[in-house]
């Protein structure tokens, strides 16, 4: 389990396979917000699960998913 401590806001979030997936606004429970002034989330906010997390380093939040997988299965955040 990943510490949710660890992940700060302005990290980039990145897929298994090295992709851009998106920067992180803030962690909401067990939800991580994405930036929306981000062009891979089309300047809208993304929410994806802790659970995808695998590891958080000084540089990125690293993912179980490929970044186009993440994109495919990330929700809108409700307005």
């Amino acid at each position: 389990m990943v510490d949710v401590t660890q992940i700060k806001e302005h990290l980039e979030v990145v897929g298994s396979d090295g992709g851009h997936v998106g920067r992180v606004d803030h962690v909401l429970g067990d939800q991580i917000e994405l930036a929306k002034l981000d062009l891979a989330g089309g300047f809208k906010h993304h929410m994806i699960p802790v659970s995808w997390v695998t590891s958080v380093d000084d540089d990125a939040v690293r993912l179980s998913l490929t970044k186009d997988e993440a994109k495919a299965r990330w929700t809108e955040k409700p307005h």
